[in-house]
Parts: structure tokens; C-alpha cells; sequence
């Protein structure tokens, strides 16, 4: 299986955020809508199994599926974009802005919640033979999770606000790893067990993803979950974009900008005869001639 180096990846990344962030609107709002449906549709299928079998190991290991292919089609999450577009104003990419990046992170979130709302019916309607008949067993499912990830936090106050917070962060910083590592290699089998692996990884441990969250709450209480729209986006959904935007930015992408890609002269070497000269390409300092 291939390997793409970090120093490689790292500058395939920062090309990456300034291609993102010049994308038409029209674009951008296609990838994004076609990027959450394909996760959500993951999603469904991990709260599927975990249910039927029981086992929510078995829904985690399966989850993966939709993120991996929505990335090998070439659509976007909120929680990549957080991660990859900053970068292209941070490398000084001509045309490169804030006020651009701002306006990408909307479009995506706005994509994402329209891709994501719309699985949610369309689930909601699958599982009630179009609202005739009450929720079975995996729509009682989906409103016990609304429930427990909105009221339940709330039960808490601002220990329960802390929790879904770092929830975001730590979450972010596994999806963001997944998605940067579609970037370290250049075959498809490669590329999608290196996405699966951080992937499985916050789906099991309960980590908080605000575009997953976009089709568990609405299918909640489209199904008869005990919570409002207020909990909802005050005791998940805003909470858990601030977190994603924080772990994806300060805990993927920085570092690995800052010591791939702006890195620093290499230490003098220092042997026996005395001091000598580090090696040329090690020593490149990236910050005044940046690579890509």
C-alpha cells in the first residue's frame, strides 16, 4: 500500500483549503448537501445494527462506511473545512481571507444541515410507513439518543455544557485525522483504512460530530423524542460546532502545519571534530519559502 510523506500531505492539505475556499457557491452547497447525506446514511447504519444486534461495537466498526465514501466522491463536512481552510490564508495564498473562510465554513454548515435534515425525513418516513404507524424499536432508538445527548447534558448546567464541549474537541480531532489522512496515500484501500481507523475510533467512544448530530436530533423528534428544537441546538448542536472548530484546527491542523510545513532550521550537528553543518533539505525553513 502506498505512503504519501508528512511534509508531502501536509502541503497537499494546505492546497486543498485554498481550492475549497475558491469553490462557487453553487459547488459548495452540491458537495456539501451529498457529503452529509452520504454520513448520515453511515449513521443510520451504525444506530441500525447496534440496535438489532445489540453490540455497539459492531455499529462503530461499520459507521466508517459513509465517511469514507463521501470523500473519495469528493464532498465536504463542516469538520474538514474547519480543519483545511484556514490554512490557505495562514500560507498567504494570493486572494486568500478570513472573510472568505467565514464564508466557506457557512455554506458548508448550511450544505451539511440541508443534506443531513433531509436523510433524516426521508429515515423517519422508512420507519413509520410515512408517519402511519409509531416508531419500532430503531426509532425509539434514535429518540433515546436525542433525549440523552440533549437533556441529558442539560441536567448538569455547566458541567454538562464542559462535557459536550471537549465531547466536540475530541471528536474533531479523530474525524479531522481521518480526513487528512485521505491525503497519505494515493491508492483507494489505502486510503480508506486510514480513515477508518480515527473514524471508528469517535464513533465508539461517543465523541459529539455536528453534522451526525444534524440527522440524529431532527430523525429524534421527527420519531417522538422528549426534547425541543431549543435543546437541541443549545445543548448540542452550537455547543458541538465551537468544540469541532477548536479539535480540528488547534489539534490537527496547526501542528501539522506549523512542523511540516513552516518548519524550522534543523539543530547543528555536533560530533567528534566539533560542530558541522545540518543537513541542507532538513534545514529549509519552510516559514520564509514555504513548499507547494
Amino acid at each position: 500500500m502506498s505512503y504519501v510523506m508528512p511534509q508531502d500531505f501536509v502541503s497537499q492539505m494546505v492546497a486543498t483549503g485554498e481550492k475549497k475556499l475558491f469553490t462557487s457557491t453553487r459547488d459548495t452547497l452540491i458537495r456539501s448537501f451529498m457529503g452529509a447525506a452520504l454520513l448520515t446514511m453511515g449513521a443510520a447504519l451504525a444506530v441500525t445494527i447496534s440496535t438489532t444486534t445489540g453490540n455497539p461495537l459492531l455499529g462503530a466498526v461499520f459507521f466508517p462506511i459513509g465517511f469514507i465514501m463521501l470523500y473519495l466522491m469528493g464532498y465536504d463536512l463542516l469538520t474538514g473545512v474547519f480543519t483545511m481552510v484556514p490554512f490557505a490564508v495562514l500560507a498567504r495564498r494570493p486572494g486568500a481571507t478570513w472573510r472568505g473562510v467565514w464564508r466557506t465554513w457557512g455554506l458548508v454548515f448550511c450544505g451539511n444541515f440541508a443534506g443531513a435534515l433531509t436523510v433524516a425525513v426521508l429515515m423517519a418516513i422508512t420507519l413509520t410507513y410515512g408517519f402511519s404507524t409509531p416508531p419500532g424499536e430503531i426509532g425509539q432508538a434514535l429518540g433515546a439518543i436525542g433525549e440523552s445527548r440533549t437533556v441529558g447534558y442539560a441536567e448538569h448546567g455547566a458541567a454538562g455544557m464542559l462535557t459536550l464541549f471537549v465531547r466536540g474537541v475530541l471528536c474533531n480531532w479523530m474525524v479531522s485525522t481521518g480526513v487528512v489522512a485521505f491525503l497519505m496515500s494515493k491508492d483507494t484501500i489505502s486510503k480508506a483504512i486510514a480513515m477508518w481507523m480515527p473514524v471508528f475510533l469517535f464513533f465508539y467512544l461517543g465523541f459529539e460530530h455536528s453534522v451526525v448530530n444534524m440527522f440524529l436530533f431532527p430523525s429524534g423528534l421527527l420519531l417522538g423524542g422528549d426534547f425541543t428544537l431549543v435543546d437541541y441546538l443549545v445543548w448540542n448542536e452550537l455547543p458541538t460546532v465551537l468544540g469541532n472548530l477548536v479539535g480540528g484546527l488547534v489539534f490537527v491542523g496547526l501542528p501539522l502545519y506549523l512542523t511540516h510545513y513552516r518548519t524550522r532550521p534543523e539543530r547543528l550537528r555536533v560530533g567528534p571534530e566539533g560542530p558541522g553543518e545540518p543537513v541542507k533539505a532538513a534545514a529549509e525553513d519552510r516559514f520564509s519559502t514555504p513548499v507547494g
